[in-house]
Formats: structure tokens, C-alpha cells, sequence
């Protein structure tokens, strides 16, 4: 009876993954504004950057025959004449930024902890800030599953903004710890004694890959630690952060093979995503047609990536409702004007005489 017990669980356990994962699609799909928010946000964020490029290029070439074949498709002379007088934003004008090899040089750079330089880090603070502004509503709408109308969405992102920003400060402080003294005890202190003595790069290689696996997993760890906090914090109206992190940390530990069959699910979507974008991916093409069908392409791949992202959301709150309340549970009444926190904000202002 026992045994039998132990195999409906873990055959129930990858089956509600799976309906999470179809539940967290149906939801991102039945908002397409919000996908489209997020995309504006994205394109407008990233528009003075590219600009500011744009700029730093043009003057370099001016008039002179290099501009020309820059036009036509690549002029790798010029390309690295540019390279090796570009200051700031104009560093990250290299050959990674060509298809496919922008992804690996993504990965790499997480996993190696590099820096990025200040215009980038700004834009990516900018951004950090505006999701996690934008956050509440849209957590709020996908667990909910019907509309919330502009006033309800942005009542939600501000009810809800201010405690994601708290859980932001928690979480950074702990991704600052992980990269500022994990990182180099992993990849300098312990791989340099491991790897002393070592005459084979294929050893010193797997070392370093297990590494990277190892420091990985702890940051997949506290990513899903910090999903499923704001999961909590707005399915169940959580005002303490602290609260919601260690209630996100029962949750993960009391439904283990949900959470990582529903996290290897949206990954393997994603890496499939990925595997097509490698193939799909425009290369250096010339002015003209196909120059604005590589920006169409690359502008579909971002929307494609957004929706990964929206539905690793809309997946983790449907897992949760499906385990611990019902399908469109939320603790919190929908913010309805005039019962809106800026109503009452208003109505409680002294009147004027």
C-alpha cells in the first residue's frame, strides 16, 4: 500500500508540472498587453543605448572609405581600429554582438562573474527597478486569470512595487555575497589548488565546469527562493518580505519534484527556444532589406524570450494555486476605483478650505 502510494505521488508530482506549465501559457497568452508592456519597456530602455552607439560609430567613420564597406556587410580592420580606441558604452561593440554569439557571451558572462560597464549597469538598474514596479501587476493579473483593467494593474504594481523592491535589496545583498566571495573561493582559491601541479587542460577543464554546475545550482536555488517569495507576497498578501521568503522556502521543500519538474520544464522550452535562435540567428548582412529583416528577427527572438520569462510567472503562481488554493485564489480584492489605494490616499489628505 505504501509502495503504491509513493508511485501515484511521484507520477501526480510531474503531472501537475505539466498542467502548471499548460496553466502558465493559457494565462500568459490570454494577456497579450502585458507582453506587450514589457516589450515597450524593454525597446525604450535599450533605445538611448543604441543611440548613444550609434552615435560613437558614426563619428568614427565619418566620410572615409571604411564606411562604406561597414555598410556593405563587415569591415574587420576598422572593426578592430574602433575596438581599440572605444571607451564606456563603445567596449561592448564587439564581434559577441553577432547572432547567436550574444547568448554564450550572456552565459559567460554571468557565470564569470564579469563586470559591466557603468551606461550598462545604469540601463540594467533602470530596468531592474521598472520590473519590479510592474511586477505586482503582473503577478497579480496572471493569478487572477481576468482582466484588471489599467487602474487595477497599476494600483496592484504600486501596493505590491514597494515590497518587491524591499525583496530586491535582500536578494542583491545575498547574489552580491555569492559573486563577491563564493565566486572567487570557487574559480581562484580552490580551482587554483586543485588544479596546481596539473599538466592536462581536460582536467583542469572538468574541474572547472563541475564549478560552474556547483555555483549554478546556488544561484538557481535562490532564484527559485526568490519566485516563489513573490509568488506568495501576492497570492496571499504577504506584507513582510521576510515572512514570504521563509514561507517560499517551505513551499520548495515540501513540493521539491513539482518545483524542479515544472523549473526543467520552462528550461527545456527555453533551450529549445535557444537551439532555434542559434540556427535562425542573422549574421553581418549589408544595408537595405535584409538589414531590417535581421532587426524583425531579433526583435521576434526578444518578444519570444519575454514570453519565456512572463510564463516562468504565470507557471510558478498556477503550480502554487494548484497546490495550496484553487486555480484564481488571490488573498487581496482587486484594486477597483474609487477603492484604490490612491483613493484612499486622496481621501485621507486634509481637504482645503
Amino acid at each position: 500500500m505504501g509502495s503504491l502510494s509513493s508511485r501515484r505521488s511521484s507520477v501526480l508530482g510531474p503531472q501537475s508540472s505539466v498542467e502548471a506549465l499548460r496553466g502558465g501559457w493559457k494565462r500568459v497568452l490570454a494577456a497579450p498587453a502585458l507582453v506587450a508592456s514589457v516589450f515597450a519597456l524593454t525597446f525604450l530602455l535599450a533605445l538611448p543605448l543604441v543611440i548613444m552607439l550609434r552615435g560613437m560609430i558614426a563619428s568614427h567613420l565619418g566620410g572615409s572609405l571604411a564606411a562604406e564597406t561597414a555598410a556593405s556587410g563587415i569591415n574587420y580592420d576598422w572593426w578592430q581600429e574602433f575596438s581599440a580606441q572605444a571607451t564606456g558604452l563603445g567596449t561592448t561593440f564587439t564581434p559577441s554582438v553577432i547572432g547567436f554569439a550574444t547568448v554564450l557571451d550572456n552565459i559567460s558572462g554571468v557565470l564569470d562573474a564579469r563586470a559591466r560597464i557603468a551606461p550598462l549597469a545604469t540601463a540594467l538598474a533602470v530596468y531592474l527597478v521598472g520590473w519590479a514596479f510592474l511586477s505586482g501587476g503582473i503577478l497579480d493579473r496572471y493569478a487572477r486569470q481576468r482582466p484588471i483593467h489599467v487602474h487595477g494593474f497599476f494600483a496592484a504594481s504600486g501596493v505590491y512595487g514597494f515590497r518587491f523592491v524591499r525583496l530586491a535589496v535582500v536578494a542583491g545583498l545575498i547574489y552580491w555575497w555569492l559573486f563577491a566571495y563564493v565566486h572567487p573561493w570557487l574559480f581562484d582559491t580552490q580551482f587554483d589548488n586543485l588544479t596546481r601541479g596539473v599538466n592536462s587542460e581536460r582536467a583542469a577543464f572538468v574541474v572547472r565546469a563541475i564549478f560552474y554546475v556547483f555555483f549554478g545550482g546556488i544561484l538557481l536555488a535562490v532564484n527559485l527562493v526568490v519566485d516563489y517569495t513573490k509568488v506568495r507576497i501576492v497570492v496571499e498578501d504577504r506584507r513582510s518580505v521576510i515572512g514570504a521568503i521563509a514561507a517560499a522556502v517551505r513551499f520548495i521543500r515540501t513540493h521539491p519534484r513539482q518545483v524542479l519538474a515544472l523549473y526543467a520544464l520552462n528550461s527545456l522550452t527555453f533551450l529549445v527556444l535557444i537551439a532555434v535562435w542559434a540556427l535562425m540567428a542573422p549574421g553581418v548582412g549589408g544595408a537595405g532589406l535584409s538589414m531590417w529583416a535581421g532587426f524583425v528577427v531579433a526583435q521576434l527572438y526578444i518578444v519570444a524570450r519575454l514570453l519565456m520569462k512572463l510564463q516562468f510567472i504565470a507557471s510558478q503562481i498556477a503550480l502554487f494555486q494548484a497546490n495550496l488554493a484553487h486555480a484564481s485564489y488571490v488573498s487581496a480584492p482587486i484594486p477597483v476605483w474609487p477603492d484604490s489605494p490612491a483613493a484612499e490616499a486622496i481621501g485621507s489628505s486634509p481637504r482645503s478650505a
